[in-house]
């Protein structure tokens, strides 16, 4: 696909593709060696639960998990708030928020994390990625500048290239469920 400026297409034209790759692949993406190599106790993984065809980290967390790192989710109270994570362990009730989230409660206790899994729309070899355009991960990127960003995301995710604004941060990597783009290990 080449690059547009029109981010409000590409992002209708990148939904429709992702609905329709994730409906013939299903499952949780894996996490990679490399990945799994920066899995230790101490650090603190963010994950999500996916909202509609999102590409789904939870092999990557319950990974971690195992491996004895924090997981935490994000919390959002409305379109226009900041992100906040709070730990979660697997089974722990979920409440529902605004966007679609599934999202641990408030008292759950909040960390920043040191690695951050981001859904995404679209992304290019650059490590540049397109969001759902509310600028959650980006202010996150923004306010936790050393945390490990990495996209989880369906290869049919990956465009020629993505017009980017100032604000906009790469990634350090990218796991799909067939492949890895750049670093994802220390």
């Amino acid at each position: 696909m080449q690059m547009t400026d029109d981010k409000r297409t590409l992002r209708a034209r990148m939904r429709s593709l992702r609905d329709e790759f994730a409906m013939t692949i299903g499952g949780a993406i894996e996490p990679p060696p490399a990945l799994l190599a920066r899995l230790a106790p101490g650090v603190i993984l963010s994950s999500y639960i996916p909202v509609g065809s999102e590409a789904d980290p939870s092999g990557v967390a319950f990974a971690a998990h195992e491996r004895g790192v924090t997981i935490v989710l994000p919390h959002v109270e409305s379109r226009d708030s900041q992100v906040r994570f709070f730990r979660w362990e697997p089974g722990q009730p979920l409440a529902d928020g605004p966007l679609g989230l599934r999202q641990p409660l408030p008292d759950a206790g909040e960390y920043d994390p040191d690695i951050v899994l981001t859904p995404l729309l679209a992304f290019d070899a650059e490590l540049n990625r397109l969001g759902q355009g509310a600028g959650h991960y980006d202010r996150v990127f923004a306010r936790l500048p050393d945390a490990w960003r990495i996209g989880i995301a369906w290869s049919v995710q990956q465009v020629d290239r993505l017009a980017t604004d100032s604000w906009d941060v790469p990634l350090h990597g990218v796991i799909t469920e067939s492949d890895l783009w750049g670093e994802v290990s220390a």
